[in-house]
C-alpha cells in the first residue's frame, strides 16, 4: 500500500479544526455538480457532514499533499482518509491506496513531452502556414 497525502483546507468556514487529531478518520466525496470547481472535493467526518475541502491551490496545498485536482481520477465517488497533523493552514491527511506511482509518473512525463512537441511544432518560425492572411500588420 502507497499513501497519497492531501490538504484538508477550508475549516474555518465550518467547524474550525482545533478538534482535530491525528488519526481521526475523514470521508472523502467528489462534487462533480460543484459549480465553482468540476474537480472539488469535499471532506465530512462522522456525525458533523463536511467539515472542509481537499485543497486545490498551489496556496493552500501543504507540503508534499495533492491537490484535488491530482487526487480526483486516483479515488472513486467516495474515499476514507486519516488525519496526520493539524497545522496552522491546513489539515495534512493521506489514503492508503495500491496506485502505482511510478506509473503515473511515467504517463505524466509522456504527456509533457508529447505537449512539449506540439508546442515546439507550433512555434517554428520557419512554418508560416498557420499565419492568417487576413492579419494586419501595424
Amino acid at each position: 500500500m502507497n499513501r497519497i497525502y492531501f490538504t484538508l483546507t477550508g475549516t474555518n468556514h465550518r467547524y474550525g479544526s482545533d478538534f482535530i487529531e491525528p488519526g481521526m478518520t475523514v470521508r472523502l466525496v467528489k462534487e462533480p455538480d460543484n459549480e465553482v470547481d468540476k474537480e472539488a472535493i469535499k471532506v465530512e467526518m462522522e456525525g458533523l457532514g463536511q467539515v472542509g475541502y481537499v485543497a486545490n491551490s498551489p496556496y493552500t496545498v501543504e507540503g508534499e499533499s495533492y491537490s484535488a485536482g491530482r487526487l480526483y481520477d486516483k479515488i472513486g465517488d467516495t474515499a476514507e482518509g486519516t488525519v496526520l497533523y493539524v497545522l496552522p493552514k491546513g489539515v495534512l491527511c493521506y489514503i492508503e491506496t495500491d496506485f502505482d506511482f511510478e506509473d503515473d509518473d511515467e504517463e505524466d512525463y509522456d504527456d509533457y513531452d508529447e505537449f512539449e512537441d506540439d508546442v515546439e511544432d507550433e512555434d517554428d518560425p520557419e512554418d508560416d502556414s498557420s499565419l492568417d492572411s487576413d492579419c494586419i500588420s501595424f
